[in-house]
């Protein structure tokens, strides 16, 4: 009898080690389970509730009607990559040639995704601040490379140490990713520690991943600075952002990529053999977005504002201890007051009271202790949430 008569069905080895590895998304699941569900409120998904503006909509009809159902350069249309450079250099200063130094790519997630298995090798290392999005940790384990993480605290607002990324640095460290305004903490970088982190880029010669998605959803005093503005960081920086987060435009995935030309030529090759262009129509919806769309994204953003204060100071009136988060729709309470761990509090609020939030050990290992609550929803469903969350946490208090 051969070896090979003891070998496990090909169903069982044909994934890659690198898929095996990653477990599913952490929130897919409960939207999973409450889409079976009626009378449930969600602050789960990070998306807006607003529809489409609706002269953004027009736009992409109008571009149906004309035709416009056929591939675009690799590169995107150059009428949106110009007013894509003429929108950055406006509002952050920087500016990227159209034509070689800007791809508008299938949402910043396949940004994200190209620009990292555009240039990490295998094992490469790179430095991750936590709680982070739950796509990045994947994307470098797809990409070859391997993570380290840098934790960040409640106790500190979630604020990123400079000190600690320059301890997490190693001889294979390539790269520093940074997503912020940050999903899932709303944390976002102050001025000093932004400083701080690009010279740290500049002195170990790094490269940094800066994903600015929620660039324009900033709240009291905080102004968002790009991370390719700072000096010594454009040649350096890869940077990402897109339309779904401040236009609402999630469904329509259309996102962007800015990194010199040199770099760019590279990422390219990736989004040609796999995507070949980004959507034409929403491509010519992003440019009106851009163009005309400057009130509605503030009429948004001012609305995101009013929630966000409702629900921090709701989740701190029920004694869930939430820091005030700047920027991105989301709050971050802790919730180990319940005697209960994220997973469990977030599946029996779901299952007793009907609401739903992301538990917070999704987003890395000091996320464990707090849930994500996304506030892109009425400002009626957040206080009927408060009222129910309000409730359970009682029951549990109770309980232990």
């Amino acid at each position: 009898m051969t070896t090979e008569t003891f070998r496990a069905p090909l169903a069982e080895r044909a994934l890659s080690e690198r898929v095996r590895a990653v477990p599913p998304s952490g929130i897919r699941r409960f939207f999973d389970i409450l889409a079976t569900m009626d009378d449930v409120i969600s602050l789960g998904v990070g998306e807006p509730d607003f529809d489409t503006p609706p002269t953004i909509v027009e736009a992409g009809v109008a571009s149906l009607r004309r035709g416009r159902t056929h591939y675009t350069s690799n590169f995107g249309t150059i009428e949106l990559r110009r007013a894509l450079a003429d929108h950055l250099e406006r509002r952050y200063g920087v500016r990227y040639d159209p034509a070689t130094e800007i791809l508008i790519t299938v949402g910043a997630s396949e940004a994200v995704d190209l620009a990292l298995r555009a240039t990490c090798d295998p094992g490469d290392e790179v430095v991750l601040h936590e709680p982070s999005y739950v796509a990045y940790v994947p994307a470098v384990v797809f990409a070859g490379g391997v993570v380290r993480h840098v934790a960040t605290r409640l106790q500190d607002d979630f604020a990123l140490d400079p000190s600690a990324v320059e301890a997490a640095i190693t001889p294979r460290t390539k790269a520093l990713f940074l997503g912020y305004p940050c999903n899932p903490t709303g944390a976002v970088l102050p001025v000093d520690v932004q400083d701080e982190l690009a010279a740290i880029a500049v002195r170990h010669d790094l490269l940094v991943y800066s994903d600015e998605i929620y660039d324009r959803l900033a709240y009291g005093t905080y102004r968002h600075r790009a991370m390719s503005a700072l000096p010594g960081m454009r040649e350096r920086t890869i940077l990402v952002g897109g339309f779904s987060k401040a236009y609402a435009m999630t469904g329509w995935r259309v996102g962007w990529l800015c990194a010199p030309a040199a770099i760019l030529e590279g990422i390219v090759k990736v989004h040609q053999y796999g995507i070949m262009s980004a959507p034409t129509v929403a491509q010519d919806a992003a440019l009106t977005a851009l163009l005309e769309g400057e009130a509605e994204v503030e009429r948004m953003r001012a609305a995101y504002d009013g929630r966000r204060r409702l629900l921090v100071d709701g989740f701190n009136a029920i004694g869930l201890r939430t820091f005030e988060p700047r920027g991105a729709f989301y709050a971050f309470p802790l919730i180990t007051s319940t005697g209960l761990d994220s997973e469990t509090f977030a599946q029996r609020l779901l299952d007793e009271e009907h609401v739903a939030v992301v538990p917070g050990g999704a987003f890395g290992p000091s996320g464990e202790g707090h849930v994500r609550a996304c506030y892109a929803t009425s400002e009626e469903e957040l206080r009927e949430a408060l009222v129910r969350i309000g409730r359970f946490v009682e029951r549990c208090r109770a309980e232990s």
